[in-house]
């Protein structure tokens, strides 16, 4: 199963894609306090919109809670990552898969990711920024995660009880 976990998350818009991405591909979403944000629908409304309600998630008080009641496979996105996220060959790993995400401000503490230092993966940019916005960082490596498993059983194509495969042949 793949889980996504959000460290110490700042800004409720970002978490709020992160959720609706969860959603849209069975992840898990795992929040590590402290958070910049209420999980209010009043500050998670515009991003997560109506999807919250089928989101799978827990919240736990620190990272040390997190690790007592996550066992499975680590992996931190970070900017100091020592390899490229797409070097991950996931389908080695057998069981829970866990990408590690770190606040928007400062990442995943450095004390824990010089601890997992092969653990550490970057997604590649030009040295003109620090990092992408932390919602495209995990829907890039969730989405490699999925790729490798060919997407497992989500839909190819747009679903019958949405507008279904066919609807743009009414506008032919």
């Amino acid at each position: 199963m793949l889980n996504i976990v959000l460290y110490e998350p700042e800004i409720p818009q970002n978490t709020g894609n992160i959720m609706r991405t969860c959603v849209g591909i069975n992840a898990k979403l795992h929040l590590i306090e402290p958070l910049g944000f209420k999980l209010s629908e009043k500050y998670l409304k515009r991003s997560a919109l109506d999807y919250i309600k089928d989101l799978n998630y827990q919240v736990y008080l620190d990272y040390n809670d997190f690790t007592a009641k996550n066992k499975g496979h680590y992996f931190f996105l970070t900017r100091y990552g020592k390899h490229v996220y797409s070097e991950i060959d996931f389908k080695k790993y057998e069981g829970d898969v866990y990408l590690i995400f770190g606040k928007e401000s400062t990442g995943v503490d450095r004390h824990i990711l010089a601890n997992h230092l092969e653990l550490t993966f970057r997604i590649p940019t030009t040295d003109k920024i620090r990092s992408l916005n932390l919602s495209n960082c995990v829907a890039i490596a969730a989405f490699e995660y999925l790729r490798q498993f060919d997407y497992f059983d989500l839909e190819r194509h747009e679903p019958e009880t949405l507008k279904g495969k066919d609807f743009l042949d009414d506008f032919l």
